[in-house]
């Protein structure tokens, strides 16, 4: 009986390479077989070393823009947080969520175990991860409703659009509905947690995971200590939620005028509605950083709507390498350098 584990742990390892064999398949199938298909890469450098000097200086700085919203959420979401510690934090975190399988997740634990190896209380940097996870999974499942909303009537809009934008409807519908019981009042955020709980451990036990160490007692507490916050910043944490978003946006829309690619080809509208998609897809813990899916999903989307292939795999190429590549340098010096960030009376 005592040799029972072994076959189990071993059964998680074959899983775990199997899934990071799937990931590593899909980013060889992609930037090998596929997006050469699509467009020769000969052809694709041709456009990007045809940029003018005016359009490198916009891209630079449509990047910056970018980086720059990483911090004010956590500052809306963490009162005392200053921007160099938010910065620095979410610089760390996200690199690690680019390079690890588990996206977001990882990502979030990362920016727990920082925030809480700087001394600040495991209570406020509880919630603090709680609130911007929530604020950005209603942004991200938010954005494929209002795409599908501004190409309202036109006859080309792709199937696959509209019925993301259902399941984005449904999951914001869920998350807030959630939101807003636990929010409403003890008794509530108590049944509510208890269900959570319930439902957590069984999934858990499927796969042969002890039952979760939370329970309504949790959900209670969170709720005495979010109320008051979010009265006081639930705008400002929603401005900044939405500004870090949407500027990851603006980087594609210069990447594509950039590279040619003009409102007559592709319009906002439906770079919106292809970048909205795609980063509700990105956001399954598929590849690490979605890396395959979200080059092949976007590239698909805007040249469905228009885009020449060699200048739309251009354009995803250089909005992909603008929004991961400084992240994953400022991530690695933000990672050797943390402990010289620590708050002032922390």
């Amino acid at each position: 009986m005592a040799a029972a584990p072994e076959p189990t742990k071993r059964s998680r390892w074959w899983k775990r390479l199997g899934f990071t064999g799937v990931g590593l398949a899909i980013v060889v199938a992609t930037f090998f077989f596929i997006l050469p298909q699509i467009a020769d890469y000969r052809d694709v450098w041709d456009v990007i070393t045809d940029l003018s000097w005016a359009w490198i200086a916009a891209l630079a700085a449509a990047t910056l823009l970018n980086l720059s919203t990483f911090a004010p959420p956590w500052m809306a979401a963490l009162p005392g947080l200053g921007y160099r510690q938010s910065f620095v934090m979410t610089q760390a975190s996200t690199a690690l969520s680019l390079v690890v399988p588990g996206g977001a997740a990882v990502g979030m634990a990362g920016s727990y175990g920082m925030l809480r190896s700087w001394g600040l209380q495991a209570a406020s940097v509880a919630r603090a991860v709680t609130l911007t996870g929530v604020w950005n999974q209603l942004a991200t499942f938010l954005f494929p409703v209002l795409g599908i909303a501004l190409l309202a009537g036109r006859t080309e809009t792709q199937p696959l659009l509209g019925l993301m934008a259902l399941v984005g409807a449904g999951v914001f519908g869920v998350l807030v509905a959630g939101l807003v019981l636990i929010l409403w009042s003890d008794r509530l955020a108590r049944d509510l947690g208890d269900v959570a709980a319930r439902v957590v451990s069984r999934v858990k036990a499927g796969i042969r995971r002890g039952p979760v160490g939370w329970g309504g007692a949790a959900f209670v507490r969170f709720r005495h200590d979010t109320v008051g916050l979010l009265r006081r910043r639930w705008y400002w944490l929603t401005l900044a939620t939405l500004a870090g978003h949407l500027t990851v946006f603006v980087v594609l829309v210069v990447s594509l005028r950039a590279v040619g690619i003009d409102a007559d080809r592709v319009s906002l509208a439906e770079a919106f509605a292809s970048w909205s998609l795609i980063r509700v897809l990105g956001a399954l813990p598929i590849t690490p950083g979605g890396f395959g899916v979200v080059e092949l999903g976007l590239t698909g989307l805007l040249v469905g709507f228009g885009g020449r292939s060699a200048s739309v795999v251009a354009a995803v190429l250089l909005y992909r390498f603008l929004t991961v590549v400084p992240t994953l340098l400022l991530g690695l010096l933000a990672v050797a350098t943390w402990r010289l960030h620590r708050p002032r009376g922390a």
